[in-house]
């Protein structure tokens, strides 16, 4: 049974606010470890690095109307994420 986490493994995203209910794994079960943005049919859908990674998820959420230091502050924790961690 894979874990399940509250957030995404690769962008941080809360999974409670995937409107998927998470990512998909290869073999088409649900993915408790990545969204449905990062995640699909077992696959990464962006090949990037955590600062790549980081930069588009600031960016998000500026468009969210988050101001830039707190976007920022929201994504200083991605490298300690399961899908960086080991980078």
């Amino acid at each position: 049974m894979e874990k399940i986490y509250k957030m995404c493994q690769s962008c941080g995203m809360p999974m409670s606010k995937d409107p998927a209910g998470g990512g998909t794994n290869g073999d088409g079960t649900k993915s408790g470890m990545y969204c449905s943005y990062c995640y699909q049919k077992g696959a990464f859908t962006r090949n990037c690095t955590v600062q790549e990674m980081q930069d588009f998820c600031k960016g998000k959420l500026k468009e969210m109307g988050f101001p830039g230091f707190l976007a920022g502050f929201m994504t200083s924790n991605l490298p300690k994420l399961e899908r960086w961690k080991n980078k």
